[in-house]
């Protein structure tokens, strides 16, 4: 256990003040002052995170904190002070991490567990962030688990090392302290109570969340109850406990009756408002200003609204500061060039349209062999070294490594393609633009020029642009990517051998790509159409988007490609991954973001779908190392040796490992909801992949094989037995080896 062991923890009354530029607080324990600034400027900043606990309206992240020599995990929490309604609570009650900080303090004044408070860290501006770092706690549960299982009967099943009696009574003796404290906390809910077990019948509880609560006088009857009505007891007979431990004898009818009629009032306020909270969001989100990570810097100061444009370091992408508003207008501004496009798409959509029913009623007819799987990477100046071990660990040889053409050296690019190149492996390199080089175009020559003399003889593709319809990467209107692309087009083509990919357009906007691929412009000419095609990052590779799973996207960018009036027919994808839910690191919303295995389970399903369709001939994923989107989740130095592996770095190693050298030979028939995709091996054996099509949570579905195989390995490559070709098939997909 991490945290303080006893309830009265001296240390928070050892706090000390504390003021650097833009930032004051209080620190418990002793500190060097020059150690304390670097740590403080260090924790604010979430690249320390370790690992996010919530990301909400607060962030609040799992980091480590070095105290002279002595290193404490601390859970720290963000609290953003955007906003007029922020910013008055802030200037009449102080921030919420003052209030966390404080109530803290007042819980263990009242021998009520919490977590010890280390930082308060409050930021000089009046609509800065401030944060709390208390101690992590490792090893307990959220009661909101034992709760649900008590609610189904399974506590003791569940959580046999703890007492369900033993734990309601404590809970409601520690709601007693506070109450005779004067404190309530205002959000006691099942969430914001942890249970340390040590012991079935010593349950130790830790309550969290505190910016909420309010010290006074003793509160009423009323308002105690009132307090305690939050906590998700179903079960008559679990009110009744949780009250025995609040009075410490039997509760009277009267009190029962209030605090059961509270419950009932509040749980039905939360059955109303549910239906309308997408609503609300909803609406919030098209109506209401965007509110940036607080890491994020603001737009230069003067910026027009084309150019209010910054880079989020932590996502690895820039961020777009104009509102909503101030992008409609510039698209009004442009609007002759969005007519021209819309023009081109009405011409070319009966044509496409036409191809793309040719090519969906070809699909899985042919033998397709299995040669397509890349992988995306940036350096790793910290450990290069430790990049090219899980390059090598990974075993893909199809790379695709991202340059930036704004930055002045290269250095560690090019010495990575060179040693990647000696080891054997294929490259290929992406260039993305950014607002400053679309509007000095003599600097994307420059820059241009160079990297084709530096990088050229190390491999023949290059990718021109990204993302080009979105403006937060510099692109505005169609003519400025064309601009940048005849020019780089122009410079590389002078080198030998090389292929120019493009347009790069992000998500599923074909129509942006088929624009592009028939504008009349001299010289705009594709060698291969390149597309970063995230499909709707809230589901599954086969859920549809407009009617379109993954399969049918590819297939529509085939067909634009196949007849385009300024591209060859071959079609790459050179992005695309599953965000983490990790906090500012990833690179989407939360709304979009997925766990771990989830991401592992689409990664592959992923690149079994768009290259077994034999219409796509690279897949590339984006990237190697990266937090909230990697397959390593570097440590907070940049150090991969010792980064954790994800899940889905497994499950890209064994799709390769059991693919590699394979020819597709179509799907086999399956039930509903099921997928399986035969493959020939080099040795004559065959080997079969097989999924359902939803999600972790979604039962097996049980499937017939063609016989019994005599090996089946899972997703991540661990072998498991085989005794009938009578099967269940999951998410995770499954290879069975004849």
């Amino acid at each position: 256990m991490s945290s303080s062991s006893s309830v009265a923890q001296p240390d928070a009354r050892r706090a000390h003040p504390f003021r650097f530029s833009g930032l004051h607080g209080l620190a418990v324990g002793s500190w060097k002052p020059e150690e304390l600034e670097a740590e403080v400027r260090r924790i604010v900043d979430p690249a320390a995170a370790r690992r996010s606990l919530h990301w909400g309206r607060n962030y609040l992240y799992q980091a480590e904190l070095t105290r002279g020599n002595e290193t404490i995990s601390v859970a720290v929490k963000q609290f953003r002070g955007e906003g007029l309604k922020e910013r008055w609570r802030r200037r009449w009650r102080g921030t919420k991490a003052r209030l966390s900080w404080d109530l803290a303090r007042a819980f263990v004044d009242a021998r009520v567990h919490t977590p010890e408070p280390l930082l308060l860290i409050e930021s000089e501006a009046p609509d800065g962030p401030a944060f709390y770092v208390c101690r992590h706690l490792e090893g307990t549960t959220e009661a909101r688990y034992l709760l649900r299982a008590a609610a189904a009967g399974r506590a003791a099943e569940e959580f046999p090392e703890i007492d369900l009696v033993v734990f309601l009574t404590r809970l409601g003796a520690a709601a007693r302290k506070l109450h005779d404290a004067g404190i309530l906390h205002r959000d006691l809910s099942v969430g914001n109570v942890l249970i340390e077990p040590r012991g079935v019948d010593d349950p130790r509880l830790w309550l969290v969340d505190l910016n909420r609560a309010r010290r006074g006088s003793k509160p009423g009857r009323f308002a105690r109850m009132r307090d305690l009505c939050r906590l998700a007891l179903f079960r008559p007979e679990d009110r009744a406990r949780l009250l025995h431990g609040y009075f410490g004898a039997t509760p009277s009818p009267s009190s029962l009756t209030l605090y059961s009629s509270l419950h009932h009032l509040f749980q039905l306020r939360n059955r109303v408002k549910a239906p309308l909270a997408p609503l609300r969001k909803r609406l919030s989100g098209k109506l209401g200003p965007r509110r940036p990570h607080a890491h994020i810097p603001d737009a230069p100061t003067g910026a027009s609204t084309r150019d209010k444009v910054v880079w989020d370091y932590l996502s690895d992408q820039p961020h777009q500061h104009a509102t909503r508003a101030e992008k409609a207008a510039i698209r009004f501004t442009d609007l002759g060039g969005h007519l021209e496009q819309a023009r081109i798409i009405a011409a070319t959509l009966p044509r496409v349209w036409k191809r793309h029913r040719q090519l969906t009623a070809g699909l899985h007819r042919q033998p397709i062999v299995w040669d397509g799987m890349g992988l995306c990477l940036r350096p790793q100046p910290q450990d290069p070294q430790g990049l090219l071990n899980a390059v090598e660990q990974l075993g893909v040889r199809k790379l695709l490594l991202r340059l930036h053409p704004w930055q002045e050296e290269h250095d560690a690019e090019e010495e990575l393609a060179r040693e990647l190149v000696a080891r054997g492996y294929e490259l290929a390199f992406a260039l993305p633009q950014n607002r400053d080089l679309v509007r000095d175009p003599e600097r994307w020559r420059a820059a241009i020029a160079q990297i084709g003399e530096r990088f050229a003889p190390l491999g023949c593709h290059f990718q021109i642009g990204q993302a080009i319809n979105r403006s937060k990467w510099g692109i505005w209107r169609a003519q400025e990517y064309v601009d940048l692309y005849l020019a780089a087009a122009e410079l590389l083509r002078q080198h030998p051998g090389v292929k120019l990919l493009g347009p790069s357009v992000i998500d599923f906007e074909h129509h942006t790509t088929a624009a592009l691929l028939n504008l009349r412009r001299p010289g705009l000419r594709f060698d291969i159409v390149s597309a970063l095609l995230y499909v709707d990052r809230r589901g599954a590779p086969e859920s549809r988007q407009a009617g379109f799973d993954t399969v049918g996207k590819a297939t529509l960018l085939k067909a634009i490609a196949e007849t385009s009036r300024n591209a060859d027919p071959r079609c790459w994808i050179t992005e695309f991954n599953w965000p983490l839910w990790e906090g500012p690191h990833s690179p989407a919303g939360k709304k979009v973001s997925v766990d771990e295995e989830t991401a592992a389970d689409y990664t592959v399903r992923y690149f079994l779908l768009t290259l077994a369709c034999g219409l796509i001939e690279r897949v590339y994923f984006w990237q190697l190392a990266a937090r909230g989107y990697g397959l390593l989740a570097p440590s907070e130095e940049g150090t991969l040796n010792d980064a954790r592996r994800r899940p889905a770095f497994a499950a890209i190693a064994t799709l390769h490992r059991h693919l590699e050298d394979t020819t597709c030979e179509g799907r086999l028939p399956a039930p509903q909801g099921a997928r399986l995709l035969r493959f020939t091996r080099n040795d004559g054996g065959e080997t079969v992949v097989g999924w359902t099509t939803g999600s972790r949570a979604d039962p097996a579905v049980t499937i017939e094989l063609p016989g019994t195989p005599h090996t089946v390995v899972d997703r991540d490559g661990n072998e498991l037995p085989s005794t009938s070709p009578q099967v269940q098939l999951r998410s995770s997909p499954t290879y069975f080896r004849f």
